[in-house]
C-alpha cells in the first residue's frame, strides 16, 4: 500500500548516529570489566522511529548486588539523574536521552531477579523472529503513539513497546493485527509457541489475568506482556483500526500534540513533580509522576460532572476540560428516601428541609459553585490537587 511507504518515509531513520557507539565505548571504559554494556530496546531491534532520542543503554553486570550503586561509581563526573525504581537507573542528557539501566546478565529468564534483566533476551527474540518484520513494527509502533495507546505505564496502561513486536510477528504484519483486532474476544490469548495449549486462564497466575487481552511473553510463558492494558485503551485501539482499515488515512499516524491557542475551553497550566532531591540527585520515574497527574486531572474531570465535560485530556505540561455548560442552576432537586421508609425518611429530614414527591422525600440543595471557572479555581486549591502538580494555574 502507497500510503504506508509514504509513512515509513517519514518515521523510519537513515542509519545510527556514530556517537551513540561512542557513548557505548566510553561508558565500557568506566564499567571496566564488571559488567557488559550495550544498546537495547528499539535501537538493538532495529524498529525505532526516526528523530527517537531517547535511547536505552543496558549495563549487564555478571554477579547480582548492590548493583546501581556500583553503576553510579561508574558514572562519577557525568552529569546524571539518578531515577528510583525497583532499581534506580540513570539518566544522562546532551543530544540524546540516554536511559542507563543495570541488569544482571542471565541465559535463561526464569534467572531473572528483575523484569528488566530479561531485556537483552527479548532483543534476541525479535531479532530472530521478526527479521522481516522491522517496518511492521515501526508501522504499528507509531499507529498506537497517534491514536494514544502506546506504553504500558500506570498512567497510559497501552501497548509497550514490547507487546508491539510480540502483536507484529504473531500475526504476520501491520495491517494483519488491525484486522485480526476487529475479531479479538473479551480475554483474547496470543501464544506464539502455543505455549499454554488453550489452558493459559487455568495455568496463568490469576493476579497476571486482569487485562482484557493475554499476550504470552514468549521469553517467560508464565507472563502476560499486556497485564497493563486497560479495557479503554483496548476499545480505543481496535477503534482507530476499524476506521483506519475502512479510511486508509495517513492522519492515522500523526501524534497530534495539546494546542493551547486552538483548544476552545478551560486550561490549566501546572509543572510536574520531579521527586525529592536527596544527597545525589534522585528523581521519581515518569511512571510514577504520570500517575499524580492523571490522579489530580480525575479528580478535578470528576467534580466537574454536573457541568457535562464533552471533551478532556491531559499531558505533562497542561490538563483542559470542554463543558457544554459554562454555568448551572443555583439549586439542585435531590431525592431521598420512600415516604414509607420511616427511619431513612426521620435522618434525610434532620438534614434538610424537605418535601414529597411521587412517593418519595426530596429536598432543595444550593451548590457551592454555579460557574465552572470558579469551581475549577477552587478545585486546584485544594490538597490533593497540590500534592500531585505543582504551580497549577486555570489559563486566561
Amino acid at each position: 500500500m502507497d500510503i504506508l511507504k509514504e509513512v515509513l518515509s517519514k518515521i523510519k531513520p537513515e542509519g545510527k548516529d556514530k556517537r551513540i557507539n561512542e557513548f557505548v565505548k566510553e561508558l565500557q571504559k568506566r564499567v571496566g570489566k564488571k559488567a557488559e554494556v550495550f544498546i537495547g530496546g528499539s535501537f538493538a531491534k532495529g524498529t525505532y522511529l526516526k528523530d527517537n532520542y531517547d535511547i536505552d543503554v543496558f549495563v549487564r553486570f555478571y554477579k547480582e548486588g548492590k548493583i546501581s550503586d556500583v553503576l553510579e561509581k561508574c558514572l562519577k563526573g557525568l552529569d546524571y539523574e539518578k531515577i528510583h525504581g525497583s532499581r534506580d537507573y540513570f539518566q544522562i542528557k546532551n543530544d540524546f536521552n540516554f536511559e542507563i539501566v543495570p541488569v544482571l546478565r542471565i541465559n535463561k529468564p526464569e534467572d531473572a531477579i528483575n523484569v528488566t534483566d530479561m531485556s537483552p533476551l527479548h532483543v534476541n527474540w525479535v531479532n530472530k523472529n521478526g527479521k522481516n518484520l522491522k517496518d511492521d513494527i515501526r508501522l504499528l509502533k507509531q499507529f498506537c503513539k497517534a491514536c494514544k495507546v502506546y506504553g504500558a505505564e500506570s498512567y497510559i496502561k497501552g501497548f509497550s513497546g514490547h507487546v508491539v513486536d510480540i502483536l507484529v510477528i504473531n500475526y504476520g504484519g501491520f495491517e494483519k493485527v488491525l484486522k485480526a483486532s476487529l475479531k479479538w474476544k473479551k480475554k483474547e490469548v496470543i501464544d506464539y509457541y502455543n505455549y499454554h495449549k488453550g489452558k493459559v486462564m487455568w495455568n496463568m497466575n490469576k493476579s497476571k489475568l486482569n487485562s482484557p487481552l493475554i499476550v504470552v511473553d514468549p521469553v517467560l510463558p508464565s507472563r502476560n506482556a499486556a497485564a497493563a492494558l486497560s479495557d479503554e485503551k483496548l476499545n480505543m485501539f481496535v477503534d482507530s483500526a476499524k476506521k483506519f482499515l475502512k479510511e486508509k488515512d495517513k492522519k492515522f499516524f500523526v501524534v497530534e500534540k495539546f494546542n493551547v491557542e486552538k483548544f476552545k475551553g478551560l486550561v490549566l497550566e501546572f509543572e510536574s513533580l520531579k521527586g525529592k532531591k536527596e544527597s545525589k540527585i534522585l528523581y521519581m520515574k515518569e511512571d510514577v509522576v504520570g500517575a499524580k497527574i492523571l490522579k489530580a486531572y480525575e479528580f478535578i474531570s470528576k467534580a466537574l460532572v454536573e457541568f457535562k465535560v464533552i471533551d478532556s485530556g491531559w499531558d505533562f505540561e497542561y490538563m483542559w476540560f470542554k463543558v457544554k455548560n459554562n454555568e448551572i442552576e443555583k439549586e439542585f432537586e435531590r431525592i431521598g428516601p420512600d415516604v414509607g421508609m420511616k427511619d431513612a425518611v426521620k435522618k434525610f429530614k434532620l438534614k434538610h428541609k424537605t418535601y414529597v414527591k411521587d412517593g418519595k422525600v426530596c429536598c432543595k440543595i444550593e451548590r457551592e459553585f454555579i460557574m465552572v471557572d470558579c469551581m475549577i479555581k477552587d478545585l486546584i486549591k485544594k490538597k490533593y490537587v497540590k500534592e500531585r502538580v505543582k504551580c497549577i494555574k486555570l489559563l486566561n
